[in-house]
């Protein structure tokens, strides 16, 4: 099949035999293993999966693909959920009792970071995740604190998994190939992250990097006062790239309790 990418789908297509066969590895796919790719394109890491896998999932947006899917594959080994990853429900994907669901795909660059918050919903019910990313997403994904990398995306993701970025993807490895370099993530869901409430978390997080540059007292001004974050354990003085997870989560269970 001839397909021309589209720029409003971000897609570049993977091609590069070898980084694929990484990618694979790197999954270690299981017969056993109920497992979604988003994103499959034309199929090329789709049928290296199902040389390891009984069944797959896929979720595709674009019409043309699916057609093309949906007439390169056994249906009964790949079921096509055509329709939109950042609206799918992924957790209406069966999953025997003693299993979680695994999640593989390269994101489309223009949607990465909505997918990837979309996905924390169903993180109890997810073994692990790799994906292909820009590679500026993933630093900032595993950033630590102290760095211009490290914000909001590092904060509210590091809160719910274990990251580990794997190995980097030249653009040569792509059609086309695009202007950035990618990179392979794997993020581990964690059993019992630290006790607190996501959406003050991300209420607190999102108002303490709005202005990255100012000092946290007057990035959350209005929401605490200089004595409310000491009491939290937090320097009022600090920029809120140099403040630790688990001080945003002091903070959003304040948040929570008033």
């Amino acid at each position: 099949m001839k397909h021309i990418p589209r720029k409003r789908f971000g897609q570049n297509f993977l091609t590069d035999q070898s980084v694929l066969y990484d990618i694979i590895r790197a999954i270690d796919p299981e017969p056993g293993d109920t497992m979604v790719e988003i994103g499959p394109g034309l199929g090329a890491m789709t049928r290296l999966l199902l040389e390891s896998l009984k069944q797959l999932h896929v979720v595709e947006l674009d019409r043309d693909l699916v057609a093309h899917l949906k007439k390169s594959f056994d249906p009964a080994r790949l079921i096509v959920h055509p329709g939109d990853a950042l609206q799918f429900d992924f957790a209406s994907i069966p999953v025997a009792p003693d299993r979680k669901l695994r999640v593989v795909g390269n994101l489309p660059y223009n949607i990465s970071s909505p997918l990837l918050f979309h996905l924390t919903q169903i993180a109890p019910h997810v073994q692990d995740q790799h994906f292909m990313l820009q590679k500026e997403v993933v630093e900032r994904m595993v950033a630590e604190p102290g760095g211009k990398t490290y914000g909001r995306l590092s904060v509210m993701l590091q809160w719910r998994y274990h990251m580990e970025l794997m190995f980097i993807v030249p653009p040569t490895a792509f059609d086309p190939p695009p202007r950035v370099e990618s990179a392979i993530v794997r993020m581990i869901p964690i059993a019992q992250p630290l006790a607190c409430d996501q959406a003050k978390l991300g209420q607190v997080v999102l108002k303490a990097f709005s202005q990255r540059r100012k000092v946290l007292r007057n990035c959350v001004a209005g929401m605490f006062t200089e004595n409310e974050l000491i009491d939290a354990g937090v320097n009022p003085q600090a920029r809120p790239e140099a403040v630790p997870l688990e001080q945003f989560v002091a903070l959003a269970n304040r948040l929570t309790s008033d």
